[in-house]
């Protein structure tokens, strides 16, 4: 079967020869009630005979009692013949199905197939089937797959039968329901523009169902077409206040107002790169010295060496799982001293370490402050990108155990440590004026023979401790407190999967977006950190690191190393 994405379909149920065994009938509700066998479709009776047979579908294989079944075929008034006419039902049925199929069963009869034989129970193993597709074409596909099973509306022979009505109502909705989930798929997919004039005929046929509302409004936006995408907001606010005296659900508002902000997140996920006013907007931030660079870092490596080494056996743990494990089992001091050895390794710098090692000369000529780059790396990768660069840096790192846990101490570009007890006294040891300054959130390695400034928040116990403090610009010396209060934040290197991420949105912002506008690049972000970037406010953009960090170098004069632009 071809699904309506060109995609071939998978069956379901393989055979070599016509639908199942000539013992083995297809029983199809959905559409008007049909059973079909190698031969074709099968001769039924009058509307009470199918009737039986549909009530037993919709329990198969469970027993249908026969009070329920008169009940639903003479509802309050059954003739004092139902009985009789009962059986001679069920007699003329299992001359069409067989006596194997439709048995008696105390307390009445049931239909002996088996869940693959009724469409319905095909359907829904299709739609399980697209939800757990990784790939939105798939999902699509498979969900339409799924919906190509029906015929028109089901159960639809007993359309104005009281015992039919509550099931044809739910059926309907689980299949609307599919129909969404399909759209969302399409959506996710980039198919904006061709799902437009569908989505338009079932707000005509719902016009109350606000998800697909907002179906139409995105697509609608996605095209091109963001009055159009106003418009139908518009018009649903008409209709739910006429029809229901109910204004719009908070998602259609919101989507109403991010629309109407263009907000970024509303963008396609195959849409362009970032345009060129991206890049001249964050340089220009960057050159007036309004722009926090916060810079990750793939910690993945780091976690599996540390598993392999303390024979951690469970596969995919985050380097937090791991490094609890050992601090655990083995103890935190050989925890340390793995991490010593792991990080102390010279770490080459990459394109985005450069680009910012290059700026301080740029900066200097215009006269602005040098910068405060915030990272959760626990190398020097940074560090020797500005060395090999030839530029000072102050260090401003976190110490996570210790009689000192909590705190921050101060890293000079001689090497001198001293610890920050005071932050709102520790002012003129640290500025922006003299020099860069490295803020390291999650503690760093220390090369030192002492190893005196070394600390890590890596175990999960570390994370929870570094939660529970108060708000971070209260624990950081107050100029710098006041630089994160008022910046632009550029992250590079995140993703959701990364614990650091979030514990840094904690620390800063609690659950509040930011406060001034900032940007998140990302090589391929899923929906899920599309959306959580949406919810704080900040704009993604989808491009790899270093060729990032290469056009950005670009924009700003600087030749860079490393970088494709």
């Amino acid at each position: 079967m071809t699904g309506r994405l060109g995609l071939v379909g998978v069956s379901l149920f393989r055979r070599k020869g016509p639908c199942y065994k000539p013992h083995m009938p297809d029983f199809r509700i959905l559409g008007p009630l049909e059973i079909v066998d190698e031969t074709g479709p099968l001769l039924l009776g009058g509307l009470k005979q199918r009737a039986v047979l549909a009530l037993l579908l919709l329990e198969a294989p469970k027993a249908v009692s026969t009070d329920r079944l008169i009940d639903a075929l003479w509802a309050e008034q059954p003739p004092r013949t139902a009985a009789t006419s009962l059986q001679n039902f069920i007699s003329q049925l299992r001359k069409t199905l067989g006596a194997d199929v439709l048995v008696t069963k105390p307390p009445g009869y049931a239909l002996a197939i088996r869940p693959e034989q009724v469409d319905l129970a095909r359907f829904r193993q299709l739609v399980a089937t697209a939800r757990a597709a990784t790939a939105a074409a798939e999902r699509a596909a498979r969900m339409q797959e799924a919906l190509d099973l029906w015929r028109g509306a089901p159960l639809a022979d007993f359309e104005f039968e009281p015992f039919a009505q509550p099931e044809i109502a739910r059926l309907k909705e689980e299949r609307l329901a599919v129909v969404e989930e399909r759209i969302d798929a399409d959506l996710e997919a980039g198919r904006h523009t061709e799902i437009v004039g569908e989505v338009e005929a079932l707000v005509d046929r719902h016009p109350t169902r606000e998800r697909l509302r907002a179906h139409l409004m995105l697509a609608l936006y996605r095209s091109g077409r963001q009055a159009e995408a106003l418009g139908v907001y518009q018009d649903a606010r008409r209709t739910l206040v006429d029809q229901l005296g109910l204004e719009p659900g908070p998602d259609l508002q919101q989507l109403h107002g991010e629309i109407l902000r263009q907000d970024a997140g509303l963008r396609a996920p195959d849409a362009a790169p970032p345009a060129e006013d991206h890049f001249d907007e964050v340089l220009r931030t960057l050159l007036a010295g309004r722009l926090v660079a916060v810079l990750g870092a793939d910690v993945g490596e780091l976690a599996g060496r540390l598993a392999e080494r303390f024979d951690y056996l469970e596969d995919g743990a985050g380097l937090p799982r791991v490094a609890q494990y050992v601090s655990v089992m083995k103890g935190s001091g050989p925890l340390y001293d793995e991490l010593h050895a792991l990080l102390d390794a010279d770490v080459p710098p990459t394109a985005v370490h450069r680009l910012f090692a290059s700026m301080p000369p740029v900066l200097r000529e215009r006269g602005v402050p040098h910068q405060l780059i915030v990272t959760t790396s626990y190398d020097l990768a940074l560090e020797a990108a500005f060395l090999e660069a030839g530029e000072e840096f102050d260090v401003v790192s976190y110490i996570a155990t210790g009689p000192a846990r909590g705190k921050f101490c101060h890293i000079t570009p001689e090497g001198s440590g001293r610890l920050i007890d005071l932050p709102n006294t520790y002012a003129t040891e640290l500025s922006l004026e003299r020099r860069t300054i490295i803020l390291k959130l999650h503690g760093q390695v220390d090369r030192g023979p002492e190893r005196e400034w070394e600390s890590f928040v890596v175990t999960e116990d570390d994370y929870i401790d570094y939660l529970a403090q108060m708000d971070l610009t209260g624990a950081v010396p107050v100029s710098l407190a006041a630089k994160l209060r008022r910046s632009h934040f550029l992250f590079l290197g995140y993703t959701m999967a990364d614990w650091n991420l979030r514990v840094i949105l904690n620390r800063l912002w609690s659950d509040q977006p930011l406060s001034y506008r900032s940007w998140a690049v990302q090589p391929q972000p899923m929906p899920l950190e599309r959306e959580f970037w949406r919810r704080r406010d900040v704009e993604v953009h989808e491009l790899p690191l270093e060729q990032y960090a290469g056009i950005l170098a670009r924009y700003a004069g600087i030749e860079l190393a490393g970088a494709t632009a």
